[in-house]
């Protein structure tokens, strides 16, 4: 747990030097405000829809992404506590958004039309995300979403708090996943 806090929170400071690098600091679009905060909230919920369809789908690559998640990604959180798992998506949530639409987003939509940056940091947070490609091509998406979300709202705290939330469901969620039984043949 404590690997996972320091990787997502270490991610905040990469944030800061490549924001300071490309001179585009990572929070110069957060407004702390009760839009932002709602549009937040309101943002998480067809993710959290997406995540229910990914979990009782029998459309092979994501049963298959489920079925690896159960098995090696959940043993890593079980035992975590909701503080610790409120951290974690804290972290995720304000690193990630911060680097990828902070800055990534901002820089290169700086030279880029607006839509062609929101494909590029869409294709890297997937990348990022690398698992498998099915979880890659799950984790675009959502980045094309949550990319989409702050052109909308015009706040960086929209995609913080959709992110963070959402990641909060998903890993309590996952710390109650059980590996699925095996079948024994006979």
């Amino acid at each position: 747990m404590l690997p996972a806090a320091l990787g997502e929170g270490g991610l905040v400071v990469l944030a800061g030097a490549v924001g300071w690098w490309l001179e585009t600091p990572p929070f110069d679009r957060l407004r702390f405000s009760l839009g932002g905060l709602a549009w937040g909230i309101g943002a998480t919920a067809p993710l959290l829809l997406a995540l229910r369809w990914c979990l009782t789908t029998a459309w092979h690559p994501v049963a298959s992404l489920v079925e690896m998640v159960r098995e090696q990604l959940a043993p890593l959180f079980r035992g975590a506590s909701l503080p610790e798992l409120a951290l974690l998506a804290l972290l995720a949530g304000v690193g990630e958004e911060a680097l990828f639409r902070g800055v990534i987003q901002e820089a290169v939509g700086g030279s880029l039309p607006v839509w062609a940056a929101l494909l590029i940091t869409s294709l890297l947070f997937g990348v990022a995300h690398w698992v498998s490609t099915t979880y890659a091509i799950l984790a675009g998406v959502v980045g094309l979403y949550l990319g989409l979300l702050y052109l909308l709202s015009q706040n960086l705290l929209a995609p913080i708090v959709t992110h963070a939330l959402y990641d909060f469901v998903a890993l309590f969620i996952l710390t109650r996943l059980k590996p699925a039984p095996r079948s024994s043949v006979v």
